[in-house]
């Protein structure tokens, strides 16, 4: 009887180890998936074309400090950090090189915190706390459309709505249609420039006897769709492109000199960035401005 008792203990130690092993090992592992979690590092080639490896929530925050004033709206900025993080994802999910994303206007401009310190001056210190915690505050967050990361393309100012996708790259991305923006009364939202006749030809490589502007035709947003200068079609984003326009919202003028006068600033797909701190100023949280601009999206937790 007496071994039949001690037999009995045994295995109920035995049990209780193997519980607790059970235990160690879970926690372990959660421990672990949450440090992975806060370590998902990208790699940036810089303008030196060195590569480095950054986490990426510090990313964001270089990110945001390099595209949005920092002066703008907390629900803005918080919208802009989830616009970056998500295009972030994005590239490192679709990325086959030795990097994800330059630190440029190419992908989208990341600063350091020397290069902060150059743009704030006397404010680093206020705007870095204040663009840290926007990007605490949104941490982990992404949007996504049908279970996947959207390409979250973002710009400057619209011309008072944004743009189609296909009128831009030429892709079709159900997220990414044109709504209405309320970017008409911020500052520099209409610009003129003013060169010679002969950098306008030069550009544009036609002939400068005599500059003719015909056929014109416009989008549905009012962009430039394609004209013809001098008997040679050209795309409004062409155009943009050779003569380095804000957007593809311009009018040109000849005269002894050309004057082209442009509305807006930037490829105007996704998020208009004034757009949104107008949106905020007037009440919209980050998640109401990011479902306007990106149609039908979730806001959810990064899984990489």
């Amino acid at each position: 009887m007496k071994n039949k008792y001690l037999f009995i203990i045994v295995i109920i130690l035995v049990v209780i180890a193997s519980v607790s092993s059970s235990k160690k090992r879970t926690t372990y592992f959660n421990n672990e998936e949450e440090k992975v979690k806060e370590n998902i590092i990208v790699k940036i080639k810089n303008k030196d074309n060195t590569v480095n490896n950054i986490e990426l929530e510090q990313y964001v925050i270089g990110v945001v400090a390099g595209e949005m004033p920092a002066s703008f709206n907390d629900e803005a900025l918080k919208a802009q950090a989830i616009a970056s993080r998500t295009y972030a994802v994005y590239k490192m999910n679709t990325s086959k090189g030795d990097y994800d994303l330059v630190t440029d206007v190419s992908n989208q401009v990341y600063i350091s915190k020397k290069e902060m310190q150059e743009k704030w001056g006397s404010d680093y210190n206020k705007y870095l706390e204040k663009v840290t915690n926007v990007v605490n505050d949104t941490k982990d967050l992404v949007m996504t459309y049908n279970g996947e990361v959207i390409e979250s393309f973002y710009f400057a100012i619209s011309n008072g709505k944004t743009e189609n996708i296909t009128s831009v790259f030429n892709e079709e991305r159900d997220y990414l249609k044109s709504v209405e923006s309320s970017d008409t009364n911020v500052n520099n939202f209409m610009k003129t420039i003013t060169i010679s006749r002969s950098e306008f030809c030069n550009k544009l490589n036609i002939n400068c006897d005599n500059i003719v502007i015909k056929d014109i035709k416009y989008n549905e947003t009012g962009r430039i769709d394609e004209l013809n200068i001098n008997n040679k079609v050209f795309k409004g984003t062409e155009i943009r492109k050779l003569l380095s326009l804000r957007s593809t919202d311009f009018k040109i003028n000849v005269g002894d000199n050309i004057s082209i006068t442009t509305k807006g600033y930037g490829h105007g797909v996704g998020m208009s960035q004034y757009g949104a701190n107008e949106m905020a100023k007037n009440g919209s949280t980050y998640k109401e401005i990011l479902k306007h601009y990106y149609q039908n999206i979730d806001i959810v937790k990064n899984n990489v």
